[in-house]
């Protein structure tokens, strides 16, 4: 898998002066940012998230999920570390798509769960690729990380490229009345750390 840098520039946010650097999949043609907070040539782990893209949540505020909680308390937790990555990946609807997710939401409306409403339009409880990772965290020569996730998945996939998970960071926040399903659901049905 292979990546093009595209373009850097400055990004002032509630936090603080971040960077924020934009890339293209060559295979895929999507785009991700990666969010760059201080300097990352030091010895310690790096504290880093890997954030998938939930327009509902990350900008529309939806208390449905607890997204854009996650990537709010990501921001300030490597702004208040003083360095830090959080790579944004562009795989909507845990990998469905902006679309689908909103199918998938018509279905949860109607009784189904996430994983049973994802299942329901023929795709896989979470479709998320990883793989994008690698040559992102290579451009920034980022070989160790403490890695701020409740999912297993994104451990093991870094692991299986070779990047020293040094620590896990988990990250509860965003709980509401609307997301408890949602939550248990990625709990018991994903095996998310509680």
């Amino acid at each position: 898998m292979s990546i093009k840098f595209v373009a850097a520039a400055v990004l002032p946010t509630r936090w603080g002066q971040f960077t924020i650097h934009g890339f293209e999949d060559s295979e895929t043609g999507k785009e991700h940012v990666a969010l760059i907070f201080g300097e990352l040539d030091q010895p310690d782990p790096l504290l880093c998230r890997i954030h998938s893209e939930c327009l509902t949540g990350d900008s529309l505020f939806s208390l449905r999920c607890d997204c854009g909680p996650q990537l709010q308390c990501a921001m300030e937790s490597v702004a208040e570390a003083g360095r830090g990555l959080i790579l944004y990946l562009r795989q909507e609807g845990r990998g469905i798509g902006l679309l689908n997710k909103i199918k998938a939401y018509a279905l949860q409306d109607s009784g189904a769960d996430t994983v049973e409403a994802n299942v329901q339009l023929g795709f896989e409880p979470d479709s998320r690729e990883y793989q994008i990772c690698k040559p992102m965290l290579d451009y920034f020569d980022v070989r160790q990380v403490k890695l701020m996730t409740n999912n297993p998945r994104k451990v093991e996939a870094l692991k299986s490229m070779g990047i020293d998970v040094a620590e896990i960071v988990p990250i509860h926040t965003g709980s509401n009345p609307h997301n408890e399903s949602y939550l248990s659901v990625k709990v018991n049905k994903l095996g998310h750390i509680k």
